[in-house]
């Protein structure tokens, strides 16, 4: 993955993760959705180091 696809895609897990904290979705949509994500930026694993 490129640097800017990464970049894309940490931001969009970010925007995803106030969507979260604001409870303006709940749980499962909020896997839901970064399932997707991952899946369409190629991304295996969310482990944090």
């Amino acid at each position: 993955m490129e640097d800017d696809e990464i970049l894309k895609y940490s931001m969009q897990i970010a925007m995803l993760k106030q969507l979260l904290n604001k409870k303006l979705i709940d749980e499962k949509e909020y896997e839901k959705i970064k399932k997707e994500l991952m899946k369409e930026y190629g991304v295996l694993s969310d482990l944090v180091i």
